[in-house]
C-alpha cells in the first residue's frame, strides 16, 4: 500500500477519512430523524393523540442524535471506557442534584400524570381557577412538556393571539381546572 500512495497523501488521508466518516454520520442521523418524523406524523393522522406524537418526536430525536454523537466521539478517538466513566460521574452528580430540586421532580411527575390521566388535551381552552371568586389563568393549551404547560391567552381582539403563559405542571394538581370544549351549534361550554 505504501507504494500506491505518496507519503504526503497518507497524512492527508489520516485526517480526511475520519472527517468524511463524521460528515456521513451526521447526514445519516439527519436523514433517519426526518424519516422518523415522517412516520410519527403518519401515525398521528390515525387517531394517535397529539401528546403522544410530540413525545415520540422528542424521544426519537434524543435517541438518534445521541447515538450519532457517540459515533462521532468514537471516530475522534474517545474510548468507551472514558465515556462510561464520564457518564457514571455525571449520573452521580445528577442524583445529588435531583435531591436538591424537589419542585422540578414534582413537575416531572405531574407531567407524567397529565399524560396518563389527560385532564386536558393539546389545543383545548382551559382555565386554572384561583378560587371561586377570582378569575384564573386562561388560554389554549399549546404545549405540554416535562416542567411546564404552555397556554396561549386570547388577544385584545381582531383574532390576535395574546401572551404566552408557562404554568408549572404541579399547579394543575393544586387548583381546579375548567375545560372549555367546542360544542357544535352552541359555542363553547365549560365543564368543570
Amino acid at each position: 500500500m505504501s507504494e500506491l500512495w505518496p507519503e504526503w497523501s497518507r497524512d492527508w488521508l489520516e485526517l480526511a477519512l475520519p472527517a468524511v466518516q463524521i460528515v456521513l454520520i451526521v447526514i445519516a442521523a439527519w436523514l433517519l430523524q426526518r424519516l422518523a418524523r415522517r412516520v410519527i406524523r403518519r401515525l398521528g393522522q390515525h387517531n394517535v393523540p397529539p401528546e403522544m406524537t410530540t413525545g415520540a418526536r422528542r424521544v426519537s430525536a434524543f435517541l438518534i442524535y445521541g447515538a450519532a454523537a457517540l459515533l462521532v466521539l468514537e471516530r475522534l478517538g474517545v474510548s468507551a471506557g472514558v465515556l462510561w466513566a464520564a457518564f457514571t460521574g455525571f449520573a452521580a452528580v445528577a442524583a445529588v442534584a435531583f435531591f436538591a430540586v424537589w419542585s422540578v421532580l414534582s413537575n416531572i411527575f405531574c407531567s407524567v400524570l397529565i399524560f396518563a390521566t389527560r385532564p386536558f388535551r393539546l389545543y383545548e381552552q382551559i382555565e386554572v381557577l384561583e378560587n371561586g371568586e377570582k378569575p384564573g389563568l386562561k388560554g389554549r393549551v399549546m404545549d405540554i412538556n416535562l416542567i411546564y404547560t404552555t397556554l396561549q391567552e386570547e388577544g385584545p381582539g381582531d383574532g390576535q393571539p395574546g401572551h404566552t403563559l408557562q404554568i408549572p405542571n404541579s399547579l394543575f394538581f393544586q387548583r381546579a381546572v375548567r375545560r372549555f370544549r367546542s360544542n357544535p351549534g352552541h359555542g363553547t361550554q365549560g365543564d368543570g
